[in-house]
């Protein structure tokens, strides 16, 4: 079943990606709102792996794969922040166009790219793991809590998304930022490692909808 869930998600992503790029212009490409292309990437590439991994086989190239994953996440989750404080930006929100803002937000994000690559990358031990038919690997040390950069980069996209809501009206990335903490937050009683991913998929499905509004010009302050 998390074979078929891990394809799901590949084509679902690649879909959103799609969606997301349809007829936009430079412009908009140009925009700070934009690195969610970038953030989609390596979602469909962690999928992707995790659902062909028993057909790749153990191995190193298995390995140094999935290695690539965990490097992958620490570098671009960060992003959204960047994107966070553009769509306030974008939106039409004035103080948000302060300078300043971006220069701190550059360097948070930064900053999170640094922490997550030191405590989660630098030293990684990876092993075998096989669970619900899917072949991957793991870090072989166990979680002691929630992932610092995580919550760190949850925390902005929550405070954001309301901000968004209070002065556009519009929910719908609050919403996807709350459904995704909660839904990663609370333990689903399911035999299955691929499930829970689709709170991720839809945080991004609503991300990347948020940035259609902003495309047509039907996401400003009100």
């Amino acid at each position: 079943m998390d074979t078929l869930l891990y394809f799901l998600y590949v084509v679902l992503y690649t879909a959103l990606l799609i969606w997301g790029l349809y007829g936009i212009r430079k412009q908009d490409l140009a925009k700070w709102t934009s690195v969610i292309y970038l953030v989609i990437l390596p979602l469909i590439y962690d999928n992707a792996i995790l659902a062909t991994g028993k057909w790749i086989g153990e191995g190193e190239l298995l390995e140094s794969l999935n290695f690539s994953r965990f490097c992958l996440h620490a570098l671009i989750t960060p992003l959204l922040v960047m994107y966070s404080l553009g769509t306030l930006q974008e939106s039409g929100i004035k103080w948000a166009k302060k300078k300043w803002l971006f220069i701190s937000g550059i360097i948070y994000t930064i900053g999170l790219m640094i922490l997550e690559f030191s405590k989660e990358v630098v030293g990684l031990d990876i092993e075998v793991v096989k669970e619900y038919g899917v072949i991957s690997y793991s870090n072989v040390k166990e979680s002691t809590g929630p992932p610092v950069m995580v919550l760190l980069v949850t925390i902005i996209l929550i405070v954001a998304s309301a901000i968004l809501w209070k002065k556009t009206k519009w929910p719908v990335f609050f919403v996807g930022a709350v459904v995704m903490t909660f839904g990663s937050a609370i333990p689903i009683d399911v035999e299955s490692g691929a499930v829970t991913n689709a709170f991720e998929l839809f945080l991004i499905f609503t991300l990347i909808w948020t940035k259609r509004r902003l495309i047509t010009n039907e996401l400003n302050v009100k």
